[in-house]
């Protein structure tokens, strides 16, 4: 089996995740690659093309909505539910909004880069921000 080298510190975070997340390293380490795959470096001379977005949730009072986060400008395109076909220029926009539809009495107040999950590998869609700029 390939095995990779790593200082002290990193085998600590290593072990500190895996331990929160019920995983082994070796697990932690295969999500973080996989996170990596999800988003599209643009090929030289498509720089102006829009980035491929990355299939979204959120789950909020039972309800889940799937959308679609554009890299680059980090627009949310709720594609399920009832705002199905709407664009908000942030996914904090976009979370305000499912909340507020779904439980109008409530702050509707949310961050949305931890509202909305990687549909491909359930990590916060936070995992993706620097990416995005």
């Amino acid at each position: 089996m390939p095995q990779i080298e790593v200082d002290d510190a990193t085998d600590r975070y290593l072990a500190f995740a895996a331990g929160i997340a019920g995983m082994t390293k070796g697990q932690v380490v295969a999500r973080l690659v996989a996170q990596a795959q999800t988003t599209v470096t643009p090929v030289a001379g498509e720089e102006e093309a829009e980035p491929a977005s990355v299939r979204v949730y959120a789950d909020y009072a039972g309800h889940r909505t799937y959308a679609s986060f554009v890299p680059g400008p980090g627009r949310i395109d709720i594609t399920s539910g009832p705002l199905a076909g709407q664009s908000f220029r942030t996914p904090s926009q976009a979370a305000r909004e499912i909340v507020k539809h779904y439980n109008p009495d409530v702050s509707p107040h949310r961050n949305g880069w931890g509202f909305f999950f990687v549909a491909a590998t359930g990590a916060s869609l936070q995992s993706l921000r620097h990416r995005s700029v």
